[in-house]
């Protein structure tokens, strides 16, 4: 089904619902979802609605336009415009690791994730086979310290051949500088383990059991340069006890990982995130 998104971001004030349902109704627009919310610290109102383009009376191309002259002007309020088509295309970066790939690839194949992947860089070459059983391009570019300037300029030309519009880090065990993130504000989503700060180190799990945690938790954010500090997409926790192994700790968290990065994905890809400053307006 083919559908506009409309994202609106403003002070809170009177009738801006009214508003935008009277507009919609007016031309015709079968609403599939409406949510709102008011922070009231902020004084600032958000809103999301999607709506059926098929029975809409007006033409895509006009719809901003439109809007614009009927509703937002009069308000002179800020909004954002989107469609479900065509499909988003997303670069996955991954490392060795591969329990975060397989559960995306396994999603997309399945139809569950509406997007594109045309394309998977990796500063590895192991998961090339896995990747390539898809149908899809694997790029192998090595990083390390004396090259990580040119491998990233080699990466940026990967993502603008293949028309990429975000990237998801699974589990990409490298630092993006500032020029790649910049290229992408808000459309890289990184995915690590909620141990953080707590457990740093190459070995979280192992600190984690020598302490005994009680839950196990995974987060998934944009990536900003301030390393692990963007905006929060998705959270979840699980609970371990006493009797489990390190090797179930790590089992439980990439599990955890899996579940709160598709989500992230999936929230991502249908427009229900809005980032506030260093904070993210999820609707659900």
């Amino acid at each position: 089904m083919k559908k506009a998104i409309l994202i609106i971001q403003y002070k809170d004030q009177k009738g801006i619902v009214a508003a935008v349902s009277q507009f919609l109704f007016r031309y015709e627009g079968n609403i599939l979802e409406v949510d709102q919310h008011v922070d009231e610290e902020l004084g600032m109102f958000f809103m999301r609605a999607a709506w059926e383009l098929e029975s809409f009376s007006i033409s895509k191309e006009s719809i901003k336009q439109k809007f614009e002259e009927e509703v937002a002007g009069k308000f002179g309020m800020d909004f954002r415009l989107h469609f479900n088509f065509p499909k988003p295309r997303m670069a996955l970066f991954v490392s060795k690791l591969s329990h975060c790939l397989f559960d995306i690839l396994g999603r997309h194949h399945a139809g569950q994730l509406e997007m594109d992947i045309p394309l998977v860089v990796s500063n590895h070459p192991d998961l090339r086979l896995v990747v390539e059983s898809f149908g899809i391009k694997y790029e192998h570019i090595p990083v390390n310290n004396s090259n990580k300037e040119e491998a990233e300029a080699k990466q940026l030309e990967l993502l603008e051949e293949n028309q990429v519009d975000f990237i998801v880090l699974a589990r990409y065990m490298q630092i993006l500088s500032g020029k790649l993130i910049e290229r992408f504000p808000n459309r890289i989503i990184n995915i690590h383990h909620s141990f953080l700060p707590a457990f740093i180190g190459a070995k979280p799990y192992h600190a984690a059991y020598e302490r005994g945690v009680k839950i196990i938790g995974a987060t998934a954010h944009y990536v900003t340069e301030e390393l692990d500090a963007g905006p929060i997409i998705e959270q979840e926790v699980a609970r371990v006890r006493h009797h489990n192994t390190i090797s179930e700790l790590v089992q439980i968290g990439q599990d955890v990982e899996k579940v709160v990065l598709s989500k992230a994905i999936k929230y991502h890809l249908e427009r229900k995130v809005l980032v506030v400053k260093n904070k993210t307006v999820i609707f659900y």
